[in-house]
């Protein structure tokens, strides 16, 4: 069975924070601590697929679906978070080019 995957969406954060009144600096450091929670989980799913890979090398899984599924897992989310680091250095520049 595919389990689902523990990614919260940022819009669920944001109007939390918006809705209690937080000041700027409590919001940068909840969006701080989601992405450090998340690229702890990223690395944790890489962990996984370098055991299940270990194990499989020496003949302990014969089943190469739960490898194959890890591996896929830890990929989109690598993917993902490349992406999102691209988005965020644009949004970066397009904001230093703004004339003030």
């Amino acid at each position: 069975m595919v389990e689902k995957m523990g990614l919260q969406p940022l819009q669920a954060i944001i109007p939390q924070s918006a809705a209690k009144g937080l000041s700027a600096s409590e919001v940068t450091d909840q969006f701080g601590s989601f992405l450090s929670d998340a690229i702890t989980k990223l690395n944790t799913q890489q962990q996984q697929v370098d055991q299940l890979n270990d194990k499989f090398a020496k003949g302990e899984i014969s089943d190469v679906h739960q490898l194959i599924i890890a591996s896929e897992k830890a990929s989109l989310g690598l993917e993902l978070t490349v992406q999102l680091r691209n988005k965020v250095i644009d949004a970066y520049q397009e904001v230093m080019r703004m004339q003030v």
